[in-house]
Order: structure tokens, then sequence, then C-alpha cells
């Protein structure tokens, strides 16, 4: 196989298209999870929760029906493996959920922010990268490691192999991985669809429709690309390895971590052994789609911060959107859209944590006014 036509390179380009296609949508379709958490707490408006909950519902039918026919193997994911953090998860999730409210967005939307115009995003995005880069292998790190990932669950002591809710209902119940998997993965896709599509005036919407599914199939399509496409043997060590993955083995969108990324090779560029990868392609594809987009619509306009205490509330939120991601092993995509569509245990209790410490900083902001 020639060298363009590598599994890497072809990781890398997918992962870009993918993400352009991604940002785009985004931007046209105002898809933010911190925005649609803010619509339900000041306005009890459930229109773009509901296109969130609808991206989920089609990434989770899309995504496991694939690992049913042994298309990837999901239980090679950092989601599904049997040592649950379960502190991480919840203090990284709540911290997350706070520096996103405080900071007007999560990673995603602010990369899309920046792709429409934005320089406070980019000093956010930049910020978080930071923050996030020192949580992976810097002082908070330390902390992280020391204090926080340390309390966890074996699950494999507990007989289980991996942490997905189908697994675990099938050691329980003694059902076949495979009927635990269309039982609960059905149940669950089936709840979503039946809330989101209760409502007429989210169904007559067809952009938010249209966007929340390609969404969703957009999350499948990263999950094919690097767990059936980039996966092969290494021709150099004729090992079988997940290629141009920043965790070595298969992964779809997600934000933070790969900013942290993103600087660093952007900083080490003449380290011959720093390689574009997946992620890193991911937050390159985001920015750009939305510019695209943008540009198109005539809607690329530059701005700014509103004043100095803006410049710090943001640059906090910032700092705790880095610490926190990292911490929980993904943001409001990697684990609220990503992981979830594992059924991972350690998933939804990120994401519960996520839309809990967002939540409750709203609450807090309206008792302040």
């Amino acid at each position: 196989m020639s060298e363009a036509m590598s599994p890497a390179t072809l990781v890398v380009w997918g992962g870009f298209a993918l993400a352009f296609v991604f940002g785009a949508i985004a931007n046209k379709t105002n898809f933010c999870t911190m925005g649609a958490i803010s619509d339900v707490v000041n306005m009890e408006h459930w229109g773009r929760v509901r296109m969130w909950l609808l991206a989920i519902a089609v990434a989770m039918i899309g995504t496991n029906l694939l690992g049913f026919f042994g298309q990837i193997d999901l239980s090679k994911t950092l989601y599904l493996r049997p040592n649950l953090p379960w502190l991480s998860l919840i203090v990284g999730g709540a911290l997350f959920g706070v520096g996103m409210t405080i900071a007007s967005g999560c990673a995603n939307k602010n990369l899309v922010r920046v792709g429409g115009g934005s320089v406070r995003s980019l000093v956010v995005l930049v910020f978080t990268a930071i923050s996030a880069y020192m949580t992976l292998k810097g002082l908070f790190g330390q902390w992280r490691a020391s204090y926080l990932d340390p309390v966890s669950l074996d699950l494999a002591a507990m007989g289980l192999s991996n942490q997905s809710l189908p697994h675990m209902l099938a050691k329980m119940t003694g059902l076949p991985d495979a009927t635990a998997l269309l039982l609960v993965g059905g149940a669950v896709s089936l709840a979503l669809l039946v809330f989101v599509f209760k409502d007429k005036r989210f169904r007559k919407n067809i952009s938010h429709v249209v966007g929340s599914v390609v969404l969703g199939l957009l999350v499948v399509l990263g999950w094919y690309l690097t767990g059936h496409i980039g996966f092969g043997e290494n021709p150099e060590t004729l090992e079988t390895v997940y290629f141009a993955t920043n965790t070595r083995t298969l992964e779809s969108f997600s934000f933070v971590a790969p900013t942290a990324f993103s600087l660093e090779i952007l900083m080490l560029w003449t380290d011959k052994s720093m390689h574009v990868t997946f992620g890193i392609a991911t937050v390159l594809g985001i920015l750009l789609g939305s510019f695209a987009y943008a540009k198109a619509t005539k809607q690329f306009r530059w701005e700014g911060f509103a004043s100095i205490d803006d410049l710090k509330t943001q640059l906090f939120g910032a700092v705790l959107m880095g610490f926190g991601g990292v911490t929980a092993i993904g943001c409001t995509i990697g684990q609220g859209l990503s992981g979830v569509s594992t059924l991972a245990l350690g998933s939804f209790i990120a994401l519960a944590s996520i839309v809990g410490g967002s939540v409750a900083m709203m609450k807090w902001q309206i008792a302040r006014a």
C-alpha cells in the first residue's frame, strides 16, 4: 500500500472530513449542550436538548450495530475498561459542567465559535488545552493520579470483563451478550426517540432533526474509521494496532484532550516522533467546517471579550474545562455523545455529573443576579 493510502493517512484525513461536516452542521443548527441545558433551566424549552438526545440515540444505535456485527471491538475503547474510576468521573464531570457554563460553551462550541470569528473562544481554547495538558502530563495530572483515579471499582474482580450495561445485564441474568446488547441498546434508544419525537414542534423542525441524525451518524463513522479501517497490522512491528489515535485504540469524537495534543504538536512541530492523529485532525476539521459555513452564509464576524471581568471569568472556566474534561475521560461530546454510544456505565455517570455541574452553576448565577 502506498504511503498516501496507509491506514494512518486514511484515519487522519477521514477524521478531518467527518469533523468538517460536524463543524458546519453544529454551526448551522446551533448545536450546543450547554446552550441546551440553559434553555431548559432558564426558559423550560427542550428543543436543543431533543437535538442532543436524538444525536445520542442515532449514535447509540449505529455504534452498537457495528459492535453486534463484529465490525469494531467496543470492549477495547477507553470507556469500557473494567476499571471504573467513579470519583474521577463525578468530580471531573461536575467541574467540566461548571467550567463550560462559566465559559459560555463546551470545547466543541468554542471550536465552532472560533470558526465563526470569535477571538474570545480562541483564547478559551488555548487555556483549555494548557489545562488539559497539565492534567494529562503535568501538575494537575499528579493530583488526578494521586487523589482521584485510585478511588475506583475493579469490575474484573466482580467477574465483569468490561463496564457496558448490556454485559452487566448478561452477567446478572445469564442472557447471551448479544441478546443483552439488543435489549439494553434497544430499550434506551427507543426511550430517547419516543421522548424526542413526542414534541410536535420538534418534529416539524426538519433542519434540527436532520442535523441531529447526521451528527449521530458522524460519531458512528468515527468509530468505524478508527476501529475498522484504522485497525490492522503495523508493517514495521508486525503487531495488530489501531493507527493514528492518541489512545492507541479506537476513538470517536472528543475535544478536550485533542486540544491539548493539538497544542503539543504545534509547539513540538520539528520533533519527528510527533504525528497528526485522528483527534488532532478532528479539532482542525470542526474549526474549518464552522469557518466554511460562516463564510458561505456571511455570518463570519470578529468577536472579542466584553471586559476584563469577562476575560477573567472565561479563563477560569477554560481551566476547569481542561481539568474536568481529562479527569472525566471526555467532554459533552467525548462522554456525552461518543461515550454513551458505547453504553458504558462510566459514561452515563460522567454525563450526569456534567449536566449536574452545569445546572448547579446556572442556578447559582441566577441566584446572584
